[in-house]
């Protein structure tokens, strides 16, 4: 299948209006790219948000297991097609002019449809490295399929005796501290498809149980809980900035106003005193003015 340049700009404005649609606090980070980088992030969401549906959508909500897993196999296959260049969509014509402007390996892509496998069967996590596998598997990908596109500061390597840096282990951290965010925020939703995130040893270890989470029962025991739950998706957060350095000048502002932004969700948790059953925790309109301004200056000095 070929594309003319405007079929591809018409898929790019696709991809921009998802993206602005349903990843809103993301959206306003990638705006502030040029506008090649710009559109290639755009192109790697949808991508992601497409795999995503595939579990979580209502057409999903219908399916047998075995047609879920028939979904994912055929989702794989057509991703591997799309990386050899056989296109069949202009959504997957993007991906591809993606992934030949910014080469990337295929393993980022395949690993978050392994992360979509493990929801078809694991509605409960025992631990924390269980929780982390998934974490790394539909998010910390997302660090590696965007970090070719971010590019690195050529200060870092113009010099004939500069050492590549490698931004990676950031890129993940960055990941596993949103799809932790993420998992602290929906809370309420996941619970009424009958899945808990939260590490079973965790709860064990503040006393709260699995029936008081599913009736969303909000006591000591449960805040106590999710602080330390914050906590830990802080520390990850914590990571992911010492490799925000190493980025091309272009993408750090970015990179901090995306971070700082989802961060964010966290510091609004605590204002609702952890009450995600009743409540969806967002960043406010004012906070993401202030923080913009404040992102750049710290792109600058850090």
């Amino acid at each position: 299948m070929k594309n003319s340049l405007s079929q591809l700009n018409k898929a790019y404005e696709i991809c921009r209006k998802e993206t602005q649609q349903w990843a809103k606090t993301f959206y306003l980070g990638t705006l502030l790219l040029p506008y090649e980088k710009r559109k290639a992030i755009w192109a790697i969401y949808v991508w992601c948000r497409r795999t995503d549906e595939i579990m979580d959508s209502v057409e999903a909500s219908s399916k047998t297991t075995e047609e879920l897993s028939d979904n994912l196999d055929e989702w794989e296959a057509n991703t591997i097609n799309v990386f050899k260049g056989n296109i069949k969509s202009d959504l997957d014509a993007v991906l591809f002019d993606t992934i030949e402007k910014f080469p990337q390996n295929i393993e980022p892509y395949l690993d978050m449809i392994e992360g979509q496998r493990m929801d078809l069967k694991k509605y409960r996590y025992e631990n924390f490295s269980e929780l982390k596998l998934y974490c790394y598997r539909v998010a910390g990908t997302v660090g590696l399929m965007t970090q070719n596109v971010m590019g690195i500061d050529s200060a870092y390597t113009s010099a004939p005796w500069s050492n590549m840096p490698d931004p990676s282990e950031a890129a993940i951290a960055l990941g596993i501290a949103n799809q932790l965010t993420n998992i602290l925020r929906d809370v309420g939703e996941d619970r009424q498809r009958g899945r808990i995130y939260l590490p079973q040893e965790d709860m064990n270890n503040f006393n709260y149980s699995e029936e008081e989470l599913l009736k969303g029962v909000i006591n000591t025991q449960w805040k106590m809980l999710m602080n330390f739950q914050l906590t830990r998706a802080r520390d990850w957060f914590k990571k992911s900035e010492d490799g925000i350095k190493w980025l091309s000048a272009d993408a750090r502002w970015p990179v901090w106003t995306s971070l700082r932004l989802y961060r964010g969700i966290l510091d609004s948790i605590e204002k609702l005193d952890y009450d995600v059953f009743n409540n969806r925790a967002f960043v406010k309109n004012s906070v993401k003015a202030f923080e913009i301004p404040i992102s750049f200056l710290i792109s600058r000095i850090k």
